[in-house]
């Protein structure tokens, strides 16, 4: 029997008996869909050997003409064809089992009584080519395996080896292993049965040659193209590899500027009797293209305009899929859709294509609250309202109250995603406070704007930046006046630049994070002043094992330019809390004055922390040591640190881990409490 070429080669004649499609050998794949129970059928009498043999079912081969020279060479002798068994244990063969030898010895037969008894099942003679991939799909889809455990009787037994049987002979084709042998047998072993499968793999057959046709169209393209489809000559024939290679050169050619190319399914003919496959796959490129134009029907959420703003790509650029992709997170991550896809459509010149855009707004408006609690804090409850597309495109309004044992707030903030270009954000805020601190009272009215780069969930990203102004109007008291208010009017313009090279933005197990941020400020209290702020931030992640990571911080800052006692309490350093010396109470650590002996903050800060966090499932347990000071100097004083101790424990939330830490003292002040408690989302760094 021969078969027809579709690429036109010629045949040197050899006989072909199989011509088949790669993929409905892996039908057996392993996802959970087919790895559930199928319904039994019911058994059936066994045929006549007269009957005339059913049609067999169309999985995608053609079967040989039976009338025709057998072509398949005969495989090695099975050594449990001649060889008698260790021990004369009663054994059934399984229907469908190739007949025993006339030389091997008899098999006695295992008498089926109706009894139900539970069994195991053994797998023999695949361990040298049964990979994990291998190994999962048989467990996944093996009816054996689904009533394991379960009694049954011989009959239901029979009826499933025959499932895994042809199985095991489509996972060993789709591995290249075509002339495979399958024997079986039910042997009792104590209270249970044992359903053994010895398999003789034989030779696995390999790539004679690797056509793939079409892509001569792609030009000077070509040789890039080919090299993205790894199967060569001499290859296994596996179907596994095929298929990968064959998605593999279907992405290449959506990277490439191909946006209509097909991939058909790949053909292999399968040479029996040299043990060898020819492999065919048709490709049909669709033609070259570059970006056109952005459509979009529904510009109730933003205009077309917008979304070239936010895309990474623009008109001309050669057409690439991943750009795609990126532009429909990009949209997701406005939060203002809840389904979006983007088409390519072909812009009718021959040159270029159109992207459609189709969206469906998300509920725009939320309202949210939070509860908190912090010792040296006190408890804060927090409510907010929001409508993230009031200013089309992308500007949102958000009204948001506090309510606390130290802290009343009212803000109103205006931010505009995307702004002029991808990941900028414009924001504005006016805000009217009334703070109560150990270390200050302050009545504070700020109204400040920033222009900045974020990271996020969805993109997060390595250099992160911000600058802004601030003008404050704040009348607070401290340590320092003696309980008398002063009046402060501050303009600063903050600049921060982060580096992120960490793996996760809420939960990192490797890598480092740098950042900095200066801030001139002018000040006037009675007379005008000016300072700087700086203060540097660094952590580092390292995993010890796939359950442990260890993370360290360190934090440094300095005010210079003015005294401790003429800069505005607020605006000072302050340390200890549940982001800063766990342990303290909140801003509880440093120099102290007055009758009550309250802090007062300073000019310079050093902080250190070390924690092991340790997960186990969605729980985690993590132990830790801060240390940190605040020095009225401009250099912190290292011989003066206050260390806290203690242990947090972690939920690991589909949105983040939340943790709760409990820290002690270890060199308290007076006054500092024995225990603190705080509880917050994410990790402390």
């Amino acid at each position: 029997m021969t078969d027809g070429v579709r690429t036109g080669r010629r045949f040197s004649g050899r006989p072909y008996a199989t011509r088949l499609l790669i993929a409905p050998l892996l039908l057996a794949c392993p996802c959970a869909a087919l790895a559930q129970d199928a319904p039994q059928p019911p058994q059936e009498a066994a045929p006549s050997p007269d009957q005339p043999l059913d049609a067999m079912p169309d999985i995608g081969i053609d079967w040989p003409d039976m009338g025709q020279p057998d072509t398949v060479a005969a495989l090695p002798p099975d050594p449990a064809d001649t060889q008698a068994p260790v021990e004369a244990l009663p054994v059934q063969q399984a229907e469908g089992d190739p007949a025993t030898p006339a030389d091997a010895a008899p098999e006695p037969v295992l008498a089926d009584a109706g009894e139900e008894r539970r069994y195991t099942v053994q797998l023999s003679g695949v361990e040298a080519i049964a990979d994990a991939q291998f190994s999962t799909r048989f467990d996944q889809l093996s009816a054996l395996e689904a009533g394991e455990g379960k009694p049954a009787n011989l009959a239901q037994i029979n009826r499933r080896i025959k499932e895994d049987r042809d199985l095991l002979d489509r996972l060993l084709r789709a591995k290249g292993y075509y002339a495979a042998r399958i024997r079986s047998a039910v042997t009792p072993a104590g209270d249970r049965l044992t359903v053994r499968f010895d398999v003789v793999p034989g030779a696995q057959y390999l790539l004679a040659s690797v056509d793939i046709t079409g892509l001569a169209d792609t030009g000077d393209r070509q040789a890039d193209l080919l090299a993205a489809f790894p199967p060569r000559v001499g290859d296994p024939v596996d179907a596994d590899a095929i298929l990968a290679g064959r998605d593999a050169l279907s992405d290449k050619l959506a990277q490439s500027g191909y946006p209509f190319a097909r991939v058909d399914e790949p053909e292999v003919r399968i040479d029996h009797e040299e043990r060898k496959g020819d492999l065919d796959m048709i490709v049909v490129p669709g033609g070259f293209r570059r970006f056109g134009a952005i459509r979009l029907a529904d510009d109730r959420l933003f205009s077309a305009h917008h979304v070239q703003d936010i895309a990474r790509f623009r008109a001309g650029d050669p057409y690439m899929a991943s750009d795609v992709e990126d532009l429909r997170r990009a949209i997701v991550a406005t939060g203002l859709v809840s389904t979006v896809t983007l088409k390519p459509v072909d812009a009718g010149d021959g040159e270029h294509v159109d992207l459609d855009v189709a969206l469906r707004p998300a509920p725009l408006r939320t309202i949210a609250g939070e509860l908190g609690y912090g010792t040296g804090e006190g408890y804060r409850a927090a409510v907010s309202w929001q409508h993230r597309n009031l200013f089309p495109p992308e500007g949102a309004v958000t009204l948001r109250g506090v309510v606390g044992t130290q802290e009343q707030t009212a803000s109103f903030t205006y931010r505009r995603n995307n702004f002029k270009r991808r990941d900028n954000v414009l924001t504005g805020l006016v805000s009217i406070s009334n703070i109560r601190r150990d270390a200050y009272d302050a009545r504070t009215i700020n109204v400040s704007g920033f222009l900045e780069r974020q990271t996020n969930i969805l993109f997060q990203k390595k250099w992160v930046w911000r600058i802004g102004g601030e003008l404050i109007a704040s009348d607070e008291a401290d340590a320092f006046s003696g309980g008398a208010r002063r009046t402060f009017l501050i303009g600063a313009i903050p600049v921060s630049l982060t580096y992120d090279g960490s793996d996760d933005l809420l939960n990192p197990s490797k890598g480092f994070r740098l950042g900095g941020r200066v801030s001139p400020e002018l000040s006037f209290q009675n007379k005008t002043f000016g300072y700087t702020k700086v203060q540097l931030d660094g952590s580092v992640y390292q995993p010890v094992n796939d359950r442990t990571v260890v993370a360290a911080r360190a934090r440094f800052g300095t005010i210079f330019g003015s005294t401790v006692d003429q800069i505005a309490p607020s605006r000072r350093f302050y340390a200890g809390g549940g982001a800063s010396v766990r342990g303290y109470g909140y801003q509880a650590i440093g120099p102290r004055f007055g009758p009550n002996d309250n802090p007062v903050g300073g000019k310079s800060l050093a902080e250190f922390s070390l924690e092991a966090r340790v997960r186990f499932g969605n729980f985690g347990v993590v132990p830790f040591v801060d240390a940190g000071n605040i020095s009225t100097t401009f250099l912190p004083r290292f011989r003066d640190l206050r260390v806290g101790a203690g242990l947090g424990v972690r939920y690991y939330s589909s949105f983040g881990p939340i943790r709760v830490d409990v820290g002690t003292p270890i060199n308290p002040q007076s006054g500092d409490p024995k225990v603190a408690v705080y509880v917050s989302l994410g990790q402390a760094f």
